[in-house]
């Protein structure tokens, strides 16, 4: 029994999503509140591998209550997600690659836990992305037709 938390609903138009990994991340307790609330953004986050760990960067999770947060809380600070050292070597060399990027698609819960879901990606230029719009326009009018008959 998974529930999904928060998704990052731009990335399959930003990116080409190559590969995907399954991850836990390193959370305080008000942060796992606060995402059981569905607050936080994955918008503009990414994921480096230093040290053979690897942190997301930029994920912003805001505070539960906002009059009980510590004073030196930190929405944006660095996490480390938990992978194994092979999947984070796999990551690393993934990121040395020139045009390739990890980012979290969604974070959800799964059996008590808070999971992140990661993905190798390629930026898309913007006539791919034009590509991708009218595309999906197409079937769009098409399912449209077909359910006027």
């Amino acid at each position: 029994m998974s529930e999904q938390l928060i998704y990052n609903k731009k990335i399959n138009l930003d990116y080409e999503i190559l590969e995907t990994f399954e991850a836990g991340i390193e959370l305080l307790g008000l942060e796992v509140k606060s995402l059981r609330k569905n607050q936080g953004s994955l918008l503009g986050a990414h994921i480096t591998v230093r040290g053979g760990e690897a942190f997301v960067i930029a994920l912003n999770i805001p505070p539960y209550q906002v009059k009980n947060t510590p004073k030196d809380y930190e929405p944006e600070r660095n996490r480390r997600i938990l992978l194994t050292k092979k999947e984070i070597q796999q990551l690393a060399s993934l990121e040395a690659k020139k045009g390739l990027t990890i980012v979290p698609v969604s974070m959800y819960s799964k059996d008590k836990k808070i999971k992140v879901q990661i993905a190798v990606v390629r930026g898309k230029k913007k006539y791919d992305k034009r590509e991708d719009i009218k595309k999906r326009e197409v079937d769009r009018d098409i399912r449209r037709e077909f359910s006027d008959r």
